[in-house]
């Protein structure tokens, strides 16, 4: 054991580390940049409209001690969503962890699905995706950390009206995949978490469609952000697992 661990103190497993949470400023986002900040890392976290919601997350991680930074950027515009990455690099010093959480999803059927609804999901949720990796990338050493949130749906599709949005999340997968084989030489990781029915404010668990999707879980429930931002605090500490998805749904795809 090392004389710290002999002294009873555990070092905080991203001590000294460095995050971007893109879409932090709630929900999913907003659940990983405080677990983040616990587990020892300074957080930066972007957001569109949400800036007094940003601003509070800012203010909870420093309450834990960690710098913290909260930007305007939107997912959809390329310079930003890449810029984003360079904007937080600068204002903590560096970065070790990206977590791709920011999306967008237009569901419906097929049939009004417009090009204007195509544009908008692929350039926020693929696009832009891959731009912030590209960016982080650019900008990480041995030890990097590239995770994604992807969704259940990309593993099973229970219903109709899902086909836009799992179309682009899928893609995600791909990215994983190749990202990991690309940068696994350089000692960078990439991971895509699927969640399924989580309680947030854009989907809660006691909403008009909640029974319905909680019935399709093995365990018959929602899941909450805590426990989505517990696997990704997993993956940006693990040094050994690269280009995996990993299912917190609750048994959607069983």
């Amino acid at each position: 054991m090392t004389s710290q661990e002999t002294a009873g103190f555990s070092q905080p497993a991203l001590d000294g580390k460095v995050a971007l949470v893109t879409g932090g400023s709630r929900g999913i986002g907003a659940a990983t940049a405080l677990r983040l900040a616990r587990d020892g890392a300074d957080v930066a976290v972007t957001y569109l409209d949400g800036k007094e919601a940003a601003q509070e997350v800012v203010r909870a991680v420093e309450a834990l001690g960690r710098r913290a930074v909260a930007l305007r950027a939107d997912g959809a515009d390329a310079a930003e969503a890449a810029g984003a990455v360079e904007r937080a690099a600068q204002a903590l010093g560096g970065l070790d962890v990206l977590v791709n959480n920011v999306g967008v999803g237009v569901l419906g059927p097929l049939e009004t699905l417009s090009a204007a609804d195509v544009d908008r999901v692929l350039a926020v949720n693929v696009r832009g995706v891959f731009l912030a990796s590209r960016a982080a990338a650019a900008r990480m050493g041995p030890g990097g950390r590239i995770i994604t949130i992807g969704t259940c749906m990309t593993q099973r599709v229970p219903g109709p009206g899902g086909t836009l949005y799992t179309m682009s999340k899928a893609a995600l997968v791909g990215l994983t995949k190749a990202l990991a084989r690309e940068l696994g030489p350089r000692g960078i990781t990439a991971n895509i978490v699927h969640p399924g029915p989580t309680d947030t404010d854009m989907n809660p668990a006691d909403g008009p469609y909640a029974a319905g999707q909680a019935a399709l879980t093995a365990l018959g429930r929602f899941g909450t952000a805590d426990e989505v931002a517990a696997t990704v605090a997993h993956l940006a500490s693990a040094a050994y697992v690269t280009g995996a998805e990993f299912a917190v749904d609750g048994g959607h795809a069983a």
